[in-house]
């Protein structure tokens, strides 16, 4: 199968890569056998990637941080609505197979969601949208119902910028009143380098990093419903794996340019 994909869409393929990779490992943070079958089946030069171990393991602890937190939410709130922004290739929904889950969309552009449903089926209780999250008559499709809402963008934030992303969350804010969301934010030092980050540097059609911050807590300044809950700095598990890297990255005068973390925010 050709995959023909270039820009934002072909980052998709990255992670895709990392969680394959991490499933032959001998003893795998997540095991994703559905990612290996897709690496399997689709013509891409994945093994450009190879030598890139830091992305590999930065994904995988990404994959597992987030899904902590959804089977976390779901066993909290188990009838919440689950929204996937920029789902690409995700396998989430049939990895954590968790049996309150109800209502699951996963939202990405047109071409992504054509890949998507040659290797995962839709069903009654996960949707698919082939749309831009910038159009946003896909919330009109959601039918939440004062039901709870988690939305999750992972790999997603840090290829716009934040003039793009105010209005964005702003949006989301006043449709989902009480939602959570789970997000990726971009260590600060990457934005502006992205041809020097050892995967998306690699791609036919390079995407820029545009947005990372610091101090997640300043996203509360974009509006007052906005409210920061907590992180996950990703050096901060299976220090093994980060090796000499994750010892730099922890030192205090150095961790916030380099923290690269999953943010959970509300909307009250």
């Amino acid at each position: 199968m050709e995959s023909k994909l270039s820009g934002v869409p072909e980052t998709m393929l990255i992670p895709l890569w990392a969680r394959a990779q991490e499933t032959r490992q001998d003893n795998p943070i997540i095991k994703d056998e559905k990612a290996v079958e897709m690496v399997s089946a689709i013509n891409y030069n994945f093994s450009k990637f190879n030598k890139a171990w830091m992305t590999q393991v930065g994904v995988t602890i990404r994959t597992k941080l987030i899904d902590n937190a959804v089977y976390d939410f779901l066993k909290r709130k188990p009838k919440a609505i689950i929204i996937n922004l920029g789902a690409g290739l995700d396998t989430r929904f049939e990895r954590l197979n968790h049996d309150s889950i109800k209502c699951w969309y996963d939202i990405d552009l047109p071409g992504s969601i054509t890949l998507r449903r040659k290797f995962v089926t839709e069903k009654d209780n996960n949707k698919f949208i082939a749309r831009s999250i910038f159009d946003y008559t896909w919330i009109d499709e959601i039918n939440h119902r004062n039901r709870p809402v988690l939305i999750i963008a992972e790999g997603l934030f840090m290829y716009f910028s934040e003039d793009e992303l105010k209005p964005f969350f702003n949006k989301l804010i006043k449709h989902f009143k009480g939602a959570e969301m789970l997000f990726e934010m971009l260590a600060p030092f990457m934005v502006g380098k992205s041809k020097r980050h050892e995967t998306v540097s690699k791609i036919s059609s390079q995407s820029e990093f545009k947005w990372g911050l610091k101090d997640s807590r300043i996203m509360e300044s974009w509006n007052n419903r906005l409210k920061f809950k907590r992180e996950w700095n990703y050096f901060d598990f299976h220090k093994d794996r980060w090796k000499w890297v994750g010892v730099i990255a922890r030192l205090p005068f150095i961790r916030p340019k380099l923290a690269t973390r999953i943010v959970n925010i509300t909307f009250v």
